[in-house]
């Protein structure tokens, strides 16, 4: 048995759970998410308590789903109460970040900016538009209530110019750590 699926997800006050069928609806102050379960896990709600059921336990396919439910009926938990955010920096003498008609605009040294549609439920927020050198990154926020959701536009964000490991120029989250090299050494002709 799943040591993570048999723990019971407790609905904070706020937040409102309807299941019709394997459909799970959750309601919250930051907004709405919508899952469906897989048909070989129950789900049970009842006193103000999420409890997935695994029926057939012996199956292993079954407890990774088991585990993998109550995960993700978790998250929708947390993100329609407190949601989650993710801060990403830019690093890179005139590099830029901006926000234009519902687009994500990167100057990152190509010759044409790249754009990026930002989702319909994911929202930014910039904190500093412009880098400074390697020293002064540009910086700003993504925040939602689905946490794929934001994980999957960070990571398409980082793809566009992933941390180079000489100077660290690029984008990158900001708890990331980029391990440098050292770049050539000339010899002193003699």
């Amino acid at each position: 048995m799943s040591r993570i699926g048999k723990k019971a997800i407790e609905i904070p006050s706020g937040v409102k759970v309807e299941q019709s069928g394997q459909a799970v609806k959750i309601t919250g102050p930051k907004g709405t998410l919508q899952m469906t379960c897989r048909p070989e896990i129950q789900v049970k709600i009842e006193n103000n308590r999420i409890e997935i059921v695994n029926p057939d336990p012996a199956n292993r396919q079954n407890r990774a789903f088991h585990g993998t439910t109550r995960s993700l009926l978790n998250n929708m938990v947390i993100g329609v109460t407190s949601g989650f955010q993710q801060e990403m920096q830019i690093f890179g003498t005139g590099y830029n970040v901006k926000e234009q008609s519902g687009k994500l605009v990167l100057t990152v040294g190509y010759a044409q900016p790249a754009e990026l549609k930002i989702p319909k439920d994911v929202k930014v927020e910039i904190k500093t538009a412009a880098a400074k050198g390697n020293e002064v990154p540009a910086v700003f926020l993504l925040s939602s209530a689905d946490k794929q959701s934001l994980g999957q536009f960070a990571a398409e964000i980082r793809k566009v110019k992933p941390p180079e490991p000489y100077q660290g120029k690029g984008i990158r989250y900001s708890d990331e750590h980029v391990i440098r090299k050292e770049g050539k050494a000339f010899a002193s002709g003699g």
